[in-house]
């Protein structure tokens, strides 16, 4: 009866996962926002896992925190480093800095990986996230490729995008705490805005719209809210996390 209490949450941490290996997929296609969209599509389903479990009135499993963490792993690490490692779009720009693109991806996945494996092991246990959360970080990634790369909205900027990404990065190993988005929290309302606004900035990019164009100018005003809402959550985010016990989780 359990399993079967279970299999929803369970369902939607399979999609998670799947929707990661087609962001990865669609990413070595030469298609940046269908993957930019896809991880986008992650974090709701990572969102509705969680949702979902806690509406099923059971008690944590090893499985389901293993079978999330895996999940989050591909959608939220190997997802977003392949945005970094992969450049399409004006490689000639990006060939000096392919070094450092590599570098930056691989500390983004490594340490998405390991951020993922304390909670896996301990970090579920508390009430606030330790360390920037994966998808958050996704999210600032996608946030910062619109910006930077593709297409560019602040004018494509290798040595700043790797730069960046390399400190949200580390960020999620930082013991500061941020907190979880759940109802009551302040933080909720302006990363929910956060991601429709990347799904309204991400949808337009698919027709390459000309500089000039309407749809080119509400992608590029959804890619500043969602960039203020990104902000909001790294700057203002851990100071909404009620203080406790220093030596707790």
């Amino acid at each position: 009866m359990s399993a079967a209490r279970r299999l929803p949450a369970n369902l939607a941490t399979l999609a998670n996962g799947l929707v990661g290996l087609g962001a990865v997929a669609y990413v070595l296609a030469g298609n940046k926002a269908w993957a930019m969209l896809l991880i986008v599509a992650g974090v709701g389903f990572d969102g509705l896992d969680g949702f979902l479990a806690r509406r099923a009135h059971l008690p944590p499993s090893a499985f389901g925190r293993i079978a999330d963490s895996v999940a989050d792993a591909v959608t939220f690490g190997l997802a977003p480093a392949a945005l970094l490692w992969v450049h399409r779009d004006q490689p000639d720009l990006w060939a000096p800095y392919a070094p450092w693109t590599l570098v930056a991806g691989l500390l983004v996945a490594g340490l998405a990986i390991a951020r993922l494996v304390y909670f896996t092991v301990r970090g579920y246990r508390r009430p606030d996230f330790l360390g920037a959360p994966t998808p958050t970080n996704a999210l600032a990634l996608v946030t910062l490729v619109l910006l930077l790369d593709v297409p560019g909205f602040l004018g494509p900027n290798p040595g700043v995008a790797v730069a960046i990404a390399v400190g949200l990065a580390v960020v999620m190993v930082l013991p500061i705490p941020f907190p979880k988005l759940r109802r009551g929290s302040p933080i909720r309302g302006p990363m929910v805005l956060t991601a429709i606004a990347l799904i309204v900035a991400i949808l337009p990019v698919q027709f390459h719209p000309a500089s000039d164009s309407y749809l080119y100018g509400l992608a590029e005003a959804a890619t500043v809210v969602a960039a203020v809402g990104m902000a909001i959550y790294y700057l203002v985010g851990p100071f909404t996390v009620a203080r406790s016990d220093p030596a707790r989780g």
